[in-house]
């Protein structure tokens, strides 16, 4: 029974893996917005966080670095230094936090999204408030962990490319946030409560036809 319940793990697993390579590769998963691409790439990491585990949705975020790294380094936008070591302004160490905002901090989400759902299920409350709660916080962790990391590590960088001053780039980080962040977290949460619902009642019905 352990050998099939770690098979069905590691398809499903692919499965979603898959999916965020065809969302990263035909550009569906990633928005242009003027100086950042919005992004959709998280859903599937979410789902997988809630569905498979903590770990799953690590891996799951990834993959979804990986892709940020490829799409901003084949078709950069105005902050793909950020996301792109290829695109680094400052060599070496630019590099290495380039590789931190795209994949570490996306590595880190999925396990937020997985390890608030599990929280939530350890003190009973239901699917049905739990799905968008552990939607939202893995959402809304993805925009901070970024945007923070790059007002942290790259707060020069990020003032030269938009031609401001240092002293502007809090506000300018906070504005990201809030007209990116917000939508996308909106978006987490409608999408992960219908898309979820569904998947959980799939699983648990399987679940329980290898138990019986």
């Amino acid at each position: 029974m352990e050998k099939k319940k770690d098979t069905r793990w590691m398809v499903a697993l692919a499965m979603l893996a898959a999916v965020l390579v065809v969302m990263g590769a035909t550009g569906i998963g990633f928005i242009p917005l003027p100086v950042i691409k919005a992004t959709t790439m998280h859903i599937p990491v979410i789902l997988g966080a809630v569905l498979l585990g903590p770990a799953a949705g690590a891996i799951l975020g990834g993959v979804f670095g990986l892709c940020s790294m490829w799409v901003n380094t084949t078709a950069p936008s105005l902050l793909a230094f950020a996301f792109s070591p290829f695109m680094s302004t400052t060599g070496v160490a630019g590099a290495l936090k380039a590789v931190w905002i795209a994949l570490g901090c996306r590595i880190l989400m999925g396990a937020i999204a997985g390890w608030v759902w599990v929280g939530l299920k350890r003190i009973k409350v239901n699917d049905l408030a739990a799905l968008p709660v552990a939607a939202v916080i893995g959402s809304l962790s993805n925009t901070i962990l970024v945007m923070g990391s790059i007002y942290v590590l790259l707060a020069q960088q990020y003032a030269q490319a938009k031609n401001v001053a240092v002293t502007a780039v809090f506000g300018l980080v906070m504005g990201t946030i809030t007209a990116s962040g917000i939508p996308e977290a909106i978006a987490a949460g409608v999408l992960v409560t219908g898309i979820g619902k569904a998947l959980l009642r799939v699983t648990q019905k399987n679940t329980a036809a290898v138990r019986s």
